[in-house]
């Protein structure tokens, strides 16, 4: 399963892309809004740090609206994917924008007939909302697991990718269920670095190499010999 970062903060990206871990990222008007600094510039920067598809979203509720506003955003970088909030009107901006070449993520999905028809009309990703489904008290692996089943069954072309993650265990979810992405906030990625038994037993490593000073000298002396 790839990992993509949901955020509209460029310092997030620096750091994270950094690890090595992301294939891309996503942003919405929301994450956006709360970022110093014009939006075109900071999707810009983000999509050169991930280096691969990076959503940018669409505002408008029209078909011709949304339309324009994706061959726009398009214009930013090579890899923005136009991103679309499921509807009837953005299930039609999504075909005539697909055809046109782009790539599109198809927002705010949360039923398997939604993904279905998302898919159908040619979206790249399709985004399920796992913390936003429990949140009402829907069970959302059972959601994601069905949409899972039902494009891949179909062998479309769409992807699916598991949004709105709360916290580490969503991302396992999402992993054991075949999601082929997650886009994730930069919380929930620092959470899953950190196991205190990692934690016990890098300290105890430490201790043990610091015991011996000579063990010290000689690695020392394998990098300099390395360097020169």
């Amino acid at each position: 399963m790839e990992l993509f970062i949901d955020t509209g903060a460029v310092s997030e990206v620096e750091e994270i892309a950094a690890w090595g871990v992301l294939s891309g990222a996503t942003t919405n008007p929301s994450l956006l809004a709360k970022e110093d600094g014009e939006p075109g510039d900071i999707i810009r920067k983000i999509a050169d740090l991930v280096d691969g598809p990076t959503s940018a979203e669409v505002v408008s509720p029209t078909v011709e609206g949304m339309i324009e506003e994706g061959r726009a955003l398009r214009t930013l970088h090579e890899h923005v994917t136009v991103k679309v909030p499921f509807s009837a009107e953005g299930l039609a901006a999504t075909r005539a924008l697909t055809d046109e070449g782009a790539m599109v993520n198809m927002t705010l999905v949360f039923s398997p007939n939604q993904a279905l028809l998302a898919a159908s009309a040619g979206a790249t990703f399709v985004s399920c909302f796992m913390g936003r489904l429990d949140d009402v008290s829907v069970d959302s692996a059972k959601v994601l697991e069905e949409i899972v089943d039902v494009l891949h069954s179909r062998d479309l072309d769409s992807k699916v990718l598991a949004a709105s993650i709360r916290h580490p265990e969503h991302m396992v979810t999402a992993a054991s269920l075949g999601c082929d992405i997650a886009t994730v906030p930069a919380k929930v990625l620092h959470q899953m670095l950190n196991h205190p038994l990692t934690t016990e037993g890098a300290a105890k490593f430490e201790e043990d190499w610091k015991s011996r000073p000579e063990f010290a000298e000689w690695l020392g002396g394998l990098v300099a010999k390395n360097k020169g």
